[in-house]
């Protein structure tokens, strides 16, 4: 079993967000980058597959030469090897472009990826990907389990959760609990050196959104704090105040 694991490269969630040239583009100064919490959860249960069912692992980053830190990470944590597409990931339709491009050469059993990035937070691309690649999708998979050619999950549903069984290949988007996330060892680091790591160029893909700019929440505002044994201010302030009652 090949399976591909798609990786996006963001922004860890304590960095600080700023905006240069005039808010038109992210601040990367001083900012710590990893694997997306998602995607991370998705290489984990990959790298189970591969301990349980002897399959291959490949994670594809669509990013520039300074993503690979992270795409060594993947490969410390369990990967065999890796592919770069040697561009900007601009948009999620670009980004599913690559993707479906390197999955089409390379003929993989399963496609895992978070069920978002936490950057831009679209929740796209692994849709996309599978309607490129004509593949069903199932996004969020909390659960995998591989029978044969038959793939067993549970997702989340408005008010429950779902049964969900599908033939390989698809495209599923990961997320808590399908795996523990995995800590590379001093053994992972050092294999993950000589590990293949690919850089491919982009196919073209024409431009369907563009940023015109970015714009930070507002700022919250001050705290009231009102006595417990006072109901009669906590409900006027909600009234003429907050204006939610």
């Amino acid at each position: 079993m090949k399976i591909l694991v798609c990786i996006s490269h963001v922004p860890d969630t304590t960095s600080k967000i700023a905006f240069t040239d005039n808010n038109t583009k992210f601040d990367t100064s001083g900012v710590q980058f990893v694997i997306g919490p998602y995607d991370d959860y998705a290489l984990a249960r990959a790298v189970e597959l591969k301990a349980s069912h002897g399959a291959s692992v490949t994670v594809l980053n669509v990013g520039e030469a300074s993503t690979e830190p992270t795409i060594r990470k993947a490969l410390a944590i369990g990967a065999d090897e890796a592919i770069r597409v040697n561009a900007f990931p601009s948009d999620s339709h670009f980004v599913a472009s690559q993707i479906a491009e390197v999955a089409k050469q390379g003929s993989y059993d399963l496609i895992l990826m978070g069920r978002e990035s936490i950057d831009f937070n679209g929740g796209m691309v692994h849709g996309m990907v599978a309607e490129m690649l004509g593949m069903p999708s199932v996004s969020p998979v909390m659960r995998l389990d591989i029978e044969g050619d038959l793939a067993k999950m549970s997702r989340e549903i408005e008010g429950g959760h779902e049964e969900v069984e599908v033939k390989l290949p698809f495209v599923a988007g990961c997320q808590e609990p399908i795996a523990e996330w995995k800590i590379p060892n001093m053994r992972g680091i050092m294999s993950a050196r000589t590990k293949p790591l690919n850089v491919l160029e982009p196919v073209e893909v024409g431009e369907f959104s563009v940023v015109e700019n970015y714009e930070l929440p507002p700022a919250k505002g001050e705290v009231r704090m009102v006595d417990a044994d006072n109901v009669e201010e906590l409900v006027r302030l909600l009234k003429e105040e907050a204006k939610v009652l």
